[in-house]
């Protein structure tokens, strides 16, 4: 069997257990469960594709420090860490109008595993977006379904919800193919997301 690299796995490790400890929807809980079984079998992983986006030099390490003293989120942003410089930053075209006019110099998003990601795999997605303070992410829908954990402040919305604020260590799931959205306010946002395809 494929190894996997000490670092990648320690993440893993630490954010399917946050997933464990705050997922409390039950569809939610399902979605990782079956994401968890899947990468079992690791994947390659890509070399020397580390690369940050301008919005990170600023505002990266604020949005880390947010949830750094609850556990198991000291754990999970420590991994985090040690793995982010391995990982590729992108930004997204400002595809529609319900983006705010700074979103594309104002986010960046990585896939850790996943499609283009430092493990290249197509049957689970599992990556993290970093919104600068006072971004909207425009609406967006997408097949495979969504759990998020929150690690900052921020406002979402998924279907016909208004804006809501899950909080630190907050979670929620977004079923296949909903409309939804999110945004910042005076802080930077920062959530990690793991889809199901």
């Amino acid at each position: 069997m494929m190894a996997r690299s000490d670092v990648l796995q320690g993440f893993l490790d630490a954010i399917f257990e946050a997933f464990d400890d705050r997922v409390t929807d039950a569809l939610g809980r399902a979605s990782i469960k079956r994401i968890v079984a899947a990468s079992k079998v690791p994947h390659p992983e890509r070399q020397d594709i580390g690369r940050r986006l301008p919005v990170c030099e600023p505002y990266l390490e604020d949005a880390l420090s947010a949830g750094c003293d609850r556990p198991p989120f000291a754990r999970l942003l420590e991994r985090f860490r040690a793995l982010e410089p391995l990982l590729e930053w992108k930004s997204r075209p400002q595809f529609d109008e319900t983006a705010s006019d700074n979103f594309p110099s104002g986010h960046a998003n990585t896939m850790i595993v996943g499609p283009g990601g430092l493990e290249d795999r197509a049957d689970i997605w599992l990556g993290v977006s970093l919104l600068a303070p006072h971004v909207r992410y425009p609406d967006h829908d997408h097949a495979p379904e969504e759990t998020y954990l929150v690690m900052s402040d921020g406002e979402f919305r998924h279907g016909d919800s208004g804006w809501f604020s899950p909080g630190v260590g907050g979670t929620f799931y977004n079923p296949p193919g909903i409309r939804h959205a999110m945004r910042s306010g005076e802080k930077p946002l920062f959530a990690f997301w793991a889809l199901l395809p």
